[in-house]
């Protein structure tokens, strides 16, 4: 019984040692970004039947790894890379245009991605200043985001692709300055912390200076993540408490 307790004892001390051991690597923040696509919704998997829609009537295949190269790209550089990429005989505006008939049908049926809404809400409750920062035009985000109104509603500050003031889309830090540059209190890249699901928005978030916890898709070449402060196989194992932020209540 007494070599049972030792056993207890020593497995408890281990695991607090491992805790202290894990959040010592990262640096406490006091702000959050979040991508939305493939992140908080389930639109990558609409963007590649939309993007294949398109490409499959000039007999082409929108492969995974072409999806990829392109994830957090804005919609004119989406374009044009898909057309170079195939060789399609489109326009720039064309494909735009064919997109957006696609996206009219597919993005309604969006579904919130698991641990999303828990992580969200739950750093409202505790008065966390959280943004969004996607990729995605405002009418791109209004179609994707129309029957979850009231969970986007918990983001007061919204920084889109479209925006003026983001020349650039990931992986150039652009989006991640605009958008920590939108919260009152101005704070340093170093306090944000950024949630990502795709290669080219972790290197923006790293080239602004901010620590990102990456949600890769689980067909990713592991390679490809380690530049991530930290990985994850889902929202729903974020322990808050890593980068001082509040634990969950439950």
């Amino acid at each position: 019984m007494v070599y049972s307790n030792q056993i207890y004892i020593l497995s408890i001390l281990y695991i607090f040692k491992n805790t202290q051991r894990i959040m010592a690597a990262f640096t406490p923040v006091t702000h959050v970004l979040f991508d939305m696509d493939g992140l908080i919704l389930n639109t990558e998997e609409l963007y590649t039947v939309a993007f294949q829609n398109i490409v499959s009537k000039f007999g082409k295949n929108y492969t995974y790894e072409l999806k990829v190269s392109l994830m957090g790209s804005q919609a004119h550089e989406t374009a044009d890379r898909i057309i170079k990429a195939l060789d399609l005989p489109l326009s720039r505006d064309e494909f735009v245009d064919i997109s957006k008939k696609e996206f009219a049908d597919l993005f309604p049926t969006t579904e919130v991605l698991p641990g999303a809404r828990r992580l969200i809400e739950h750093l409202h409750k505790h008065n966390i200043p959280i943004g969004l920062a996607t990729s995605s035009s405002v009418e791109s985000y209004e179609l994707k985001t129309n029957h979850h109104q009231q969970l986007f509603s918990l983001f007061p500050f919204k920084t889109f692709g479209s925006d003026s003031e983001v020349r650039q889309g990931k992986p150039s830090p652009d989006i991640f300055f605009v958008a920590a540059g939108r919260f009152p209190d101005k704070p340093d890249p170093s306090k944000c912390l950024v949630f990502e699901d795709s290669v080219n928005g972790v290197k923006a978030a790293k080239a602004a200076g901010m620590q990102v916890v990456m949600v890769p898709d689980s067909r990713l070449d592991k390679s490809y993540t380690k530049e991530a402060t930290l990985v994850l196989n889902s929202l729903e194992d974020f322990k808050p408490e890593v980068f001082s932020l509040p634990p969950y209540d439950d």
